[in-house]
């Protein structure tokens, strides 16, 4: 019998296959993106938009689908994650190195373990300053929070799903971007 042998970003790399990344070791598929985890994303990145035009303090950059190199067996590609100018102030390329200082992940039918669990455990692990999950289904935020070395949920929040108040009512200020209003309602496909 032989041993299982553990794939790394080397492999990962010349994958013939696309929408790849590599979690424990394994090279997996991605899940099939749905139109409700499409808008989420979209909704997002717009929603953070003003971000990455900042230079200098409160500027981030902030990207779609972009893998990140935490160990030689873990190359996940995220959602969404950013980065701030002052930690990183040239504009990232290729599989990042650096561990972002926010993840965004919009949770997938059939994939919740990855994202609740193995993903959540790996940027802990790697001191991610802040891990949101948004549960489109659900119309869900969830914002973790490292505190000393692991996760605190710091604020959930969820819309009705027959949420009609005014967009000046959805507007919120959400950790690590306590400085900008978001509006919640867009985000979630209000």
């Amino acid at each position: 019998m032989d041993a299982y042998k553990l794939k790394t970003i080397d492999d990962l790399l010349v994958s013939p296959e696309e929408r790849v990344e590599l979690i424990d070791g394994e090279i997996v598929r991605r899940p099939m993106a749905r139109a409700d985890h499409g808008m989420v994303q979209v909704t997002t990145a717009t929603e953070l938009g003003d971000l990455p035009r900042r230079s200098g303090p409160g500027g981030w950059w902030i990207i779609t689908e972009v893998s990140v190199a935490y160990e030689q067996h873990q190359c996940p590609s995220h959602d969404l994650a950013g980065w701030r100018k002052e930690r990183m102030p040239e504009r990232p390329r290729g599989v990042v190195e650096l561990p972002p200082d926010w993840v965004c992940e919009i949770v997938s039918p059939g994939h919740e373990r990855k994202d609740t669990l193995t993903l959540f455990l790996l940027l802990q692990r790697h001191r991610v300053p802040c891990y949101w999950l948004i549960w489109p289904e659900d119309r869900t935020l969830i914002v973790h929070q490292l505190d000393g070395d692991t996760y605190r949920v710091a604020i959930t929040l969820t819309l009705a799903a027959d949420e009609d108040a005014p967009a000046a009512d959805r507007q919120v200020r959400v950790p690590p971007f306590d400085d900008t209003e978001l509006d919640l309602g867009y985000i979630l496909g209000a």
